[in-house]
């Protein structure tokens, strides 16, 4: 560990930032276009899968690489594949070579990307935090991210009124090039790595291996199984509900999404300041109940402003019940071990929403969506009570 870990964290999150606000304005700039050039469902559909499959297909080859090659490395080159790819994109686009199929290209590869990088930011911030100050800077993440969501629709929406998709492509190149840049300033100290000696097949099943050994991890990731998918109508059906109960006007889904991001910065300032709970994981199942129990209260909601107030004490939950699972894993599992298990974890987070809209997304159109929300609310709650009584997630 440096000396100087706060001065390496703040530029390394920086450079994050930076990157993840322009991969932010590409992403809604894209999925608007294809919104507004083909008016089909299908069309949104399949950028939808764009977004989620390559993420699943290569978490667990990418936890592999994160094991075993240098994680600062693997970040600046899956940054600058994702700035390639959206340069090359915006070069055809400036060339009138405008196929949609070239959207949904980008959206993969930079998916790809996301699934590389991720496991690695999340391994690489325990080589520079010491275990005390990991709560407190994963909060600082969670503020970071949810910032950049809240202004992110904004600012795309503004440059996309100004000017066309190839100059906001060509904002992400140049945030990408920034946040490369910075990020290869850092001085890290020599990480304990995986051996490249066998093959990545063997180096995934080692990781199944820690998996079954591992107890606390395998619940963990078996209690955000059935977390995430209990609230994923919260997740993508309220907009649904909106429209549906309180009014179709666009300035309400807006509201909605606003103040919900809102929330979730003030949970990120909230636990970046307080750190939680000294029991890791009472910080998460409680922030769980309570996410279920203002679910119940979402579907509850006699008006609008009071459905907005229950939305945003939801994100205010989020990076409470986030920030400890990715600390309490930053503490507990090997450096050599860590980015497999955090693939583990991103097949979990990427492909459990997706499930649940697989179901509620259908029934939805049979049963109203507040039916929907009060019933996967009381489930989340006694999932996460019951957790939290039998002490399901405390390390044995």
């Amino acid at each position: 560990m440096t000396s100087n870990w706060r001065a390496q964290i703040r530029r390394f999150l920086t450079a994050q930032t930076i990157s993840l606000l322009g991969s932010s304005l590409v992403q809604y700039a894209i999925v608007w276009h294809i919104t507004l050039t083909t008016s089909s469902g299908a069309m949104m559909t399949l950028s939808t899968l764009c977004g989620f499959l390559p993420q699943i297909a290569i978490s667990l080859f990418a936890g592999v690489w994160v094991d075993r090659y240098n994680r600062k490395k693997l970040i600046m080159a899956s940054d600058g594949l994702i700035a390639v790819s959206t340069l090359i994109l915006a070069i055809l686009f400036t060339a009138g070579y405008r196929k949609v199929w070239l959207l949904f290209a980008v959206l993969l590869i930079r998916s790809a990307g996301t699934g590389i990088q991720t496991p690695a930011v999340q391994a690489m911030v325990p080589e520079i935090v010491p275990k005390d100050g990991l709560m407190k800077v994963n909060g600082a993440v969670s503020t970071l991210t949810s910032l950049t969501t809240l202004i992110a629709p904004a600012l795309s929406g503004l440059i996309l009124t100004v000017a066309n998709l190839e100059a906001t492509l060509l904002i992400d190149v140049t945030t990408a090039a920034v946040g490369i840049a910075i990020t290869g300033t850092l001085h890290l100290p020599a990480g304990t790595k995986a051996g490249a000696e066998q093959s990545s097949i063997a180096d995934i099943r080692q990781g199944f291996q820690y998996l079954k050994k591992d107890g606390f991890v395998r619940r963990l990731l078996l209690f955000q199984v059935v977390m995430l998918f209990l609230i994923s109508p919260s997740a993508f059906l309220t907009p649904l509900m909106v429209s549906r109960t309180f009014g179709a006007e666009v300035w309400r889904l807006t509201v909605s999404e606003t103040v919900f991001s809102a929330g979730a910065v003030a949970g990120g300032l909230l636990i970046a300041l307080w750190g939680g709970f000294r029991n890791r994981m009472r910080t998460t199942l409680a922030a769980g109940l309570a996410y279920g129990v203002l679910m119940l209260g979402l579907g509850l909601a006699p008006s609008f402003g009071l459905y907005l107030a229950f939305n945003c004490l939801i994100g205010i939950t989020m990076p409470c019940y986030n920030a400890p699972i990715i600390a309490s894993l930053q503490e507990r599992v090997p450096p050599r071990m860590q980015g497999r298990v955090f693939g583990f974890m991103q097949i979990v987070t990427a492909s459990a929403l997706p499930l649940g809209m697989v179901l509620f997304g259908p029934l939805a159109d049979a049963v109203s969506v507040q039916i929907l929300l009060i019933l996967c609310g009381v489930i989340a709650s006694l999932t996460a009570l019951a957790s939290l009584l039998l002490k399901m997630l405390e390390p044995r």
